[in-house]
């Protein structure tokens, strides 16, 4: 027969039970440092997500090697539910760039969701004589070998979309890397380069004050921060799309349960109306999509990063 003292024991166990289950934490790995748009990402998201889980959940950046460090980490994670990570668009290019990984991207990840779509514009500097992509394009033309684009650095979104571009409209012009975002528009500025690909939190304002005149977005849409600059494809380059992306991974095989779980907590969270306006005030574009949609997705865009890579011959320093 139990005795009052194992009775209260029992009692005190069964009492404790809820109170472990909500110390559950779930750790969600940000690629990149504090203060750029994947990390400000992830800090508006991550309460929303606790509010759909239940429970806490930490963001832990672990910046580096565009991605790739925390990504490594999150291959090594227990594949449990219990660690995510929300990367940019590196997952689609690193494999092509870089060597020595220690991990595939292809098989150690488990796809949740896309979360966003990040546009960038083609820009030239406000005094610019060219003051549309016509313009721009003309003026290539008229300049073969003299044209240059700037970009963040070798193997960048920006370096892979002004690549695609002249590969594209067939002009020749040369790129010049830059050592991040803020040489690559000072570059513009001062007209050491003609132009650049930049997202818009970057140049949002930079546009406002005149300082540079976007000329065509490089979404198969018109980004809805700025929906009177036209598309590359509507500029007679039908089905041109290169954008950077947030989306959320697991660990392979991570419970299919835990996947589902995420990626509603996200979808709910991109499908917030007050947190839209947020996104779309930051030139993020919600595009919560589910695991499978998000899987195709992320296999052609690989494909679609290594045939450019492979056809402009880019290569990684070091």
């Amino acid at each position: 027969m139990p005795t009052k003292r194992g009775l209260l024991i029992a009692g005190a166990g069964l009492l404790a039970a809820p109170a472990i289950a909500q110390q559950r934490v779930t750790r969600l790995l940000v690629t990149f440092p504090p203060g750029g748009s994947t990390d400000i990402l992830g800090r508006i998201i991550a309460p929303a997500i606790e509010r759909h889980l239940g429970h806490t959940v930490v963001v832990d950046n672990r910046g580096g090697a565009n991605g790739a460090v925390a990504m490594a980490a999150l291959a090594s994670a227990p594949a449990d539910g219990s660690t995510f990570a929300l990367d940019a668009g590196g997952a689609t290019t690193n494999p092509h760039l870089m060597r020595g990984l220690g991990f595939d991207y292809a098989t150690a990840f488990a796809p949740v969701t896309q979360a966003t779509i990040l546009p960038a514009l083609l820009i030239v500097r406000g005094d610019s004589p060219i003051r549309d992509f016509q313009g721009f394009v003309a003026h290539a033309r008229a300049n073969p070998g003299q044209v240059s684009y700037g970009s963040s650095g070798v193997g960048t979104g920006s370096h892979l979309a002004g690549a695609l571009l002249m590969r594209r409209a067939q002009l020749q012009a040369t790129h010049v890397p830059y050592r991040g975002g803020a040489d690559q528009l000072t570059s513009i500025r001062r007209g050491d380069t003609i132009t650049t690909f930049s997202t818009i939190p970057t140049i949002a304002g930079l546009i406002r004050d005149g300082a540079i005149r976007p000329l065509v977005a490089s979404t198969p849409q018109r980004a809805r921060a700025y929906p009177d600059v036209p598309t590359v494809a509507e500029s007679g380059f039908a089905g041109f799309s290169i954008y950077d992306f947030h989306a959320i991974y697991a660990p392979a095989n991570t419970p299919s349960e835990a996947v589902s779980r995420m990626a509603s907590a996200v979808r709910a969270a991109m499908n917030d109306p007050e947190l839209q306006q947020r996104f779309l005030s930051l030139g993020l574009e919600p595009a919560a999509h589910g695991p499978e949609a998000f899987a195709t997705f992320l296999r052609q865009r690989r494909e679609e990063m290594g045939a450019l890579i492979q056809a402009e011959g880019i290569r990684l320093e070091g």
